[in-house]
């Protein structure tokens, strides 16, 4: 292991993240709000921090191996989680313990969404923007971000875009370098973002409100200002702006940016991926209006349209916004939608889940198992689109789907042994694994009532399912640590 020069990115990127601290600063100091000192002093403990790590090894410049990049990128989440929370453990409104706000910080960066904060609408606005902040610097990956930053520092990139991207697609390159690749990445993020905010403001939402929300929708973070989330704003033009841009912030970006490279929508349609994430949106819309219309939820049609619609959108993304109290909805559609998480957005999207290409291919693999009962000596390949899986990329399917099982099952008995019940616990494990972030039961409206045991093993969930299980499983193998 090159020990020195992971150390040397990690204070890198320490150094990188203190910045950022000046944003949420510069809003205390426009709205006076009076919460300016946490983030001067978050700002210089980060910065000093990323500095002791740096400078004893500023001069160490060997070339990264994919093992160093796993332990750079697993390490830097775990102590970016710890250093986002000392601005909300510091401030004196909210008065956060530092469990609360280690869990607020990681919700935050690994765009779970789930808060233990009540009475949202009268905090200062410098901690509101720092919370969603933090969202949308997590939604892309800072990681993503210093690879096409860090070059010019010696640094190589494509190991750390590999661990930090992990997925059956992760090889795949949009331009010749991979530093231009986190550049284009970027550059989509970013319009995909300001477009967002222009959608939000001409829907009505003041110019504050509408960055707040644009970081957590193209994020898919759920993060809001306010304790009714989407809901507070009571504007259909507002829900449909969220429902265009959750769905846009679910596909792969890289479609995105052949789409505008090539001035096309020729990729959406011959990407297998893409038609079956669209076809579940629909299908899951769908049911979910007639069940509400059939239940008699909501008094007019419009109501039950645009609240079905949304929250299928919202939970299927794994976003997590809210325009109703989908937990108190009659019948199984509040566990449905729960399920629907576990599908979650595309590889290469900024949503939470499984993944919509995983379930894609695991469905092909069932259906060729079936045709070979019938065909025993039959050579059927497992297909996408016209091209045949390669059966390394299946058998890693299966063996994430398989780790992913055991790992939520042994997750939901820790979180009953906390004493939570089983719904509550179950919803808890999917709402921090699959990053989604409202979850049923005691754990509907947040993470506020839990034990601290519970939001520590949330912490531990919303880890995992930021770095899709391996990235931070393969650092407690024996494999990975043999010379």
């Amino acid at each position: 292991m090159n020990w020195t020069v992971a150390l040397r990115i990690l204070g890198l990127l320490l150094m990188m993240f203190s910045v950022t601290m000046l944003l949420p600063f510069g809003v205390s100091l426009w709205y006076d709000d009076g919460s300016w000192l946490p983030f001067v002093e978050s700002f210089g403990l980060i910065l000093a921090a990323g500095l002791v790590c740096w400078f004893p090894v500023r001069n160490r410049r060997k070339e990264l191996r994919l093992r160093d990049g796993f332990l750079v990128v697993a390490s830097f989440w775990t102590v970016l989680g710890t250093a986002g929370s000392l601005p909300l453990f510091l401030a004196e409104v909210p008065s956060m313990s530092f469990t609360d706000a280690v869990f607020e910080s990681m919700s935050g960066l690994t765009t779970t969404g789930a808060t233990v904060l009540i009475g949202l609408d009268f905090l200062p606005k410098s901690i509101l923007y720092y919370r969603q902040q933090l969202q949308w610097f997590g939604g892309m990956g800072i990681i993503v971000l210093a690879v096409a930053v860090l070059p010019m520092l010696g640094v190589g990139g494509m190991q750390l875009y590999r661990a930090e991207t992990p997925g059956p697609v992760k090889d795949t390159k949009l331009t010749p370098r991979i530093t231009e690749t986190a550049k284009a990445l970027w550059y989509v993020y970013l319009s995909f973002t300001a477009f967002c905010v222009l959608g939000y403001w001409l829907a009505g939402m003041g110019l504050f409100d509408a960055i707040c929300h644009a970081f957590s929708t193209v994020a898919i973070g759920g993060f809001s200002t306010h304790d009714l989330s989407i809901g507070y704003f009571g504007s259909t033009a507002v829900d449909m702006v969220a429902i265009v841009f959750m769905i846009l912030a679910g596909i792969n970006f890289s479609l995105h940016f052949f789409a505008w490279r090539n001035v096309s929508i020729r990729h959406y349609r011959q990407d297998p991926e893409f038609r079956a994430y669209m076809f579940i949106l629909l299908m899951l819309s769908a049911i979910v209006i007639m069940s509400l219309t059939l239940l008699g939820t909501y008094a007019d049609w419009d109501a039950t349209v645009i609240n079905g619609l949304f929250q299928s959108v919202s939970i299927a993304t794994t976003t997590g916004f809210t325009t109703a109290n989908y937990a108190s909805w009659p019948g199984a559609l509040p566990v449905m939608l729960i399920f629907a998480s576990f599908i979650g957005g595309c590889a290469g999207s900024t949503g939470g889940g499984i993944k919509v290409i995983r379930w894609l291919l695991i469905a092909k693999q069932g259906a060729r198992e079936i045709a070979r009962l019938v065909h025993p000596n039959a050579e059927i390949p497992v297909k996408l689109g016209n091209s045949a899986v390669p059966v390394r990329v299946v058998d890693a399917v299966w063996g994430f789907f398989s780790v992913y099982v055991v790992v939520f099952g042994f997750m939901l008995i820790m979180m009953m042994a906390t004493g939570l019940d089983q719904v509550t616990a179950f919803s808890a494990v999917a709402a921090t694994l699959n990053n989604l972030g409202p979850g049923l039961g005691e754990v509907a409206a947040g993470f506020m009532t839990v034990s601290d045991t519970a939001k520590w093993i949330a912490v531990v969930g919303m880890l995992l399912g930021r770095l899709e299980i391996f990235t931070l499983l393969v650092l407690i193998t024996p494999t990975f640590w043999r010379h």
